[in-house]
């Protein structure tokens, strides 16, 4: 596999320019310092110098916002993805950088209040400890009904969920290069313990896997696991190559967004090289490794760097497989999300999902109603040819399990809108097309009533009883 990057870096954060004497003739030499990564925080805003020419009370209310919500960014995504002609509608700006609407009014002029008198620390943080409780921190059970456990007790930093498909959640993984602000996990991010999914025991990792033989794919997840070292992720993946243990194991999955907000990740950082010997070892172990990309808009992939990154990726043989919430203010026209598939299908990747934005954080901001979300997919869907139809959606990820908006029909006189469930809890409700009232403004599973009269879905019985057996 060829180690080297072809990528000729032009901006600053491709690495500074350096010249130097000693060269035949005496002539300058030019060097390339790698770059160096460096987060944006909350406490920086007013410093950004892209942000000078902002109002005050703009940058004010990112601060706010950036006090309930986590707020990061780095230099590569404000130099290289962000149009600062179109401030503050740029997608990729929305995405990066918190906004009022984020939160509610109330809750908004309650943190600004104590902001501008300069409360005591103590009084700031309890009243943004309460707003983010309201925020429904942990959705769809996750620390009810996810977690598995071993001799009874309960496996810190591990989500169960599916049949076959375990979650990790590595210690050393559990912050970002930078923050989505639609973030579902954003939980993971404020401080708080209560809130989050966190462990650095790989042994337990590989007990619950070993004992578990109706396991095949294993996920780990974040934050964002390839903001680690290679030699932490390294703890956990290579025992896995253990046949005598783990061939049941045939999958091993990474949620990462390290393509959009920093693909040097891939191509320059110190242990890059080492990053993609891991992934060809594991390869050529015969294990299945998929990239879960996370990429909201086109622009992500245009980058000269995000492409070496893809490249290098799938020189060692994983997989990238592109997935995204659909997003209002970011990504809900259909022609982009055609445009994105079209692009991301040349450049070798797997369309897999468009999600409905998960009902927490700032889900208020971004969601779309069902239908809604269904006409933009539907209309995406019919520009593309089949290799980009692997993308499913629009798809909730719920408490039952994740439901697809299937269609909006008529059916017995009665407009309704069909649903089926792509991923659940009990696998014997796989397939099955079930049906809700129509409702324009819906924007969740919880928000939809039954069609025809029925007093409930099919599998809500069945879910009850689910979640008092797991709760006894």
């Amino acid at each position: 596999m060829n180690m080297s990057s072809s990528e000729n870096p032009g901006q600053t954060e491709a690495g500074t320019a350096k010249t130097q004497n000693g060269g035949p003739n005496g002539q300058n030499l030019l060097s390339i310092d790698p770059p160096r990564y460096k987060p944006i925080v909350v406490q920086q805003i007013d410093k950004v110098p892209e942000l000078q020419s902002l109002p005050d009370d703009i940058r004010f209310s990112m601060k706010v916002v950036g006090h309930v919500l986590p707020f990061r960014t780095n230099r590569y995504m404000v130099e290289n993805l962000i149009d600062w002609d179109n401030i503050p509608e740029d997608p990729l700006f929305q995405l990066s950088f918190p906004q009022e609407g984020m939160i509610s009014k109330e809750d908004f002029d309650s943190v600004a209040d104590l902001l501008r008198r300069d409360a005591p620390k103590e009084q700031l943080n309890a009243a943004i400890h309460e707003i983010r409780a309201g925020l429904n921190p942990h959705p769809a059970g996750q620390q009810t009904l996810n977690v598995p456990t071993i001799d009874d007790e309960h496996v810190e930093g591990m989500q169960h969920k599916y049949h076959e498909t375990v979650l990790f959640f590595p210690g050393q993984g559990q912050t970002c290069h930078a923050y989505c602000t639609f973030c579902f996990r954003w939980a993971q991010f404020v401080g708080d313990k209560e809130l989050r999914f966190i462990s650095t025991d790989a042994d337990i990792l590989h007990r619950y896997l070993a004992e578990h033989k109706e396991v095949t794919d294993v996920l780990f997840t974040g934050g964002d696991p390839l903001i680690m070292k290679t030699k932490a992720l390294e703890g956990y993946m290579e025992p896995l190559l253990d046949d005598s243990r783990f061939a049941h194991i045939r999958d091993i999955r990474i949620g990462s967004k390290a393509l959009t907000f920093w693909p040097y990740r891939f191509t320059s950082d110190a242990d890059a090289d080492d990053l993609m010997r891991l992934f060809e070892k594991m390869v050529k172990g015969g294990k299945h490794i998929a990239i879960m990309a996370h990429f909201n808009h086109e622009r992500e992939v245009q980058t000269p760097t995000a492409r070496e990154a893809i490249r290098r990726v799938r020189d060692t043989g994983a997989i990238i497989r592109t997935q995204a919430p659909l997003l209002k203010h970011i990504n809900d026209d259909a022609d982009m999300w055609a445009r994105m598939w079209k692009e991301q299908v040349r450049l070798g990747l797997i369309p897999y999902y468009m999600f409905v934005e998960r009902d927490t954080g700032a889900k208020r901001y971004f969601e779309l109603p069902l239908v809604e979300a269904h006409a933009i997919y539907r209309k995406a869907y019919s520009q593309v040819s089949g290799l980009a139809r692997t993308a499913r959606g629009p798809s909730m990820s719920a408490a039952p399990g994740k439901v697809q908006v299937l269609g909006i029909e008529e059916v017995r006189g009665e407009r309704i809108i069909a649903l089926q469930f792509l991923q659940a809890r009990n696998p014997e409700w796989l397939g099955r097309v079930f049906f809700a009232e129509y409702d324009e403004n819906a924007t969740w599973l919880t928000g939809l009533k039954p069609a025809f009269g029925e007093k409930e879905f099919f599998y809500e019985a069945d879910f009850e009883a689910m979640k008092q057996r797991l709760a006894s």
